[in-house]
């Protein structure tokens, strides 16, 4: 058989892409393969589950254009199919002077970007909303909420395989070689032709670049994001989601509350780098992962240029007392017996050679094949509106949207 398109990788990007495929040409023969037992088995099943509404994307860019878009498709989604999900709403907290100025920048460009019923707050505001939060100003942000993602690509599969297209788990893909107008996919779980093959890789998206035969112009850099719970007799000192105000001289929002979908309270992530791209511990180690990241001239110049960042970043994660800290920033009443281990995710961070993080979505596309290099958050929320972005760019190729 020959497959319209073949798409590689089960996380929420690839199920989505497939099932906004279908969706426009339900008579198309698809395939997607994903290289674990089961579907979002890496970033999409470790995440901290947030609808993020665009608040700090720069107007124009991508991610503020899928993000807004994709927040309403995303919600509509599960209202559909009855997928838990709450627009509980966020507090981004300016907790000293100098942040004041960054907090107004973000309500310039969430407004900017569209975000509705944005609200400036003052200290006895933030505790109506966050009794137990401290902050000099706020900003409430009554869109952003919280979702149960792999709930949604659980539905995404079903929806998928109701729809003719077929899903092949335990096949990781090794290459792809153009053939007669076609492409050639190997597998783990063997040969397939398509007409016409679509990469949602994550942590692999380079490699999988590579393996069609191109250039990836980027690097992943797998950075480990760890989170605490905190203690059940604990959780009411958080009741929605409160982040701090971002600082714009690193690349990370730092860490924050959120409450989840099922119940509990996460707090953080931190951001460290990973010696496995799938290594959820200090532990983990692979040696191909590693050897590639620290043969990568970008990481050594981007650890140059956020050195006392990256080495507080380790602080924080072998210091419980340390992480404690810097959530007191945000809630003082906070203690560091309050937390309990929480789970850990990987970020697929894709760094260029000069030590740049690429910030926003990105693709190699060549006849035959799109690739998708980087879709950091707020991918899961927009991963609609991205899979229809995909689809517009295989169809009308050289036409951005």
């Amino acid at each position: 058989m020959t497959y319209d398109v073949i798409i590689v990788g089960g996380g929420i990007v690839g199920l989505a892409t497939a099932f906004r495929w279908l969706e426009a040409h339900p008579k198309s023969r698809l395939l997607l393969l994903e290289k674990e037992d089961r579907l979002a088995a890496h970033q999409t099943g470790n995440n901290s589950g947030v609808l993020h509404s665009g608040l700090y994307y720069k107007p124009g860019s991508a991610k503020a254009k899928l993000s807004v878009g994709g927040l309403q498709q995303m919600i509509a989604f599960c209202r559909e199919h009855r997928i838990a999900f709450e627009q509980c709403g966020k507090v981004v907290v300016a907790t000293t002077p100098a942040e004041l100025p960054r907090l107004e920048t973000l309500w310039e460009r969430g407004n900017a970007n569209g975000l509705q019923g944005l609200r400036r707050l003052n200290p006895a505001e933030i505790r109506k909303i966050e009794p137990h939060a401290a902050g000099l100003a706020a900003i409430h942000v009554p869109q952003e909420g919280i979702v149960d993602y792999p709930a949604v690509c659980e539905k995404l599969g079903d929806l998928i395989r109701q729809r003719g297209g077929e899903i092949r788990l335990g096949a990781r893909m090794l290459n792809i070689a153009p053939e007669g107008g076609q492409q050639i996919v190997t597998s783990t779980g063997g040969r397939f032709r398509g007409k016409f093959v679509i990469t949602c890789g994550g942590l692999h998206a380079d490699r999988l670049v590579r393996a069609g035969g191109q250039k990836p112009g980027a690097q992943i850099i797998p950075f480990r994001g760890e989170y605490y719970k905190l203690r059940p007799e604990r959780a009411h000192l958080v009741r929605h989601l409160i982040y701090p105000v971002p600082d714009p001289k690193f690349p990370f929002l730092g860490v924050h509350f959120t409450r989840l979908i099922h119940g509990g309270i996460e707090a953080g992530p931190n951001a460290v780098l990973a010696f496995a791209r799938e290594g959820y511990k200090w532990t983990d180690l692979n040696l191909r992962d590693l050897a590639g990241s620290l043969s990568f001239p970008g990481l050594w110049r981007f650890l140059a240029k956020y050195p006392s960042m990256c080495g507080y970043e380790i602080r924080r994660s072998i210091s419980r007392r340390e992480f404690c800290r810097s959530l007191q920033k945000l809630v003082p009443e906070i203690r560091t017996e309050d937390l309990e281990p929480g789970g850990a995710g990987v970020r697929a961070q894709a760094m260029t050679a000069d030590g740049k993080l690429v910030e926003d979505f990105d693709f190699v596309e060549v006849p035959g094949q799109l690739h998708v290099i980087n879709a950091p958050s707020p991918a899961a929320t927009a991963s609609l509106a991205i899979g229809s972005t995909i689809l517009h760019r295989v169809f009308n190729p050289g036409i951005s949207v």
